[in-house]
């Protein structure tokens, strides 16, 4: 075996092997920890209760209860510069990083009452082709 300054070539591989492993664990470690972040649930702040909107990092209680109570005063928020608009404390930056956080404006609470009457309503008549 080769010897130089009084450590042996297999030395000094193992010490690299040794040095490998450890990153390797150490990668699958960090690994490990980024996938146990929870993953945020997309909340629709028009048909979201209190305790969905408390879920979306940004909205605490008190925010909650003045989103909730704005809606019920005033109907759904149309997107996002309206509820910066419309409810106090909430600017368009926090509403940008509420919107990053799973927080969506998709569904208005006043759709599934109008498609409801639409069902009981005669459906339109057919349209005849001019000949």
């Amino acid at each position: 075996m080769y010897k130089s300054s009084g450590i042996s070539l297999s030395a000094v591989s193992e010490n690299v092997q040794r040095a490998w492993r450890r990153a390797g664990m150490a990668m699958a470690l960090s690994l490990a920890v980024l996938g146990m972040t929870p993953a945020h649930a997309e909340v629709d702040v028009n048909n979201a209760d209190e305790a969905a909107l408390t879920s979306v990092k940004g909205i605490g209680p008190s925010t909650a209860k003045r989103i909730l109570d704005d809606r019920s005063k005033h109907g759904a928020f149309k997107d996002a510069a309206d509820l910066a608009d419309r409810v106090p404390g909430v600017g368009p930056k926090s509403v940008a990083n509420m919107q990053e956080a799973g927080l969506t404006f998709g569904k208005t609470a006043t759709a599934a009452p109008a498609a409801a009457a639409r069902k009981d309503a005669k459906p339109a008549p057919k349209a005849t082709a001019a000949r």
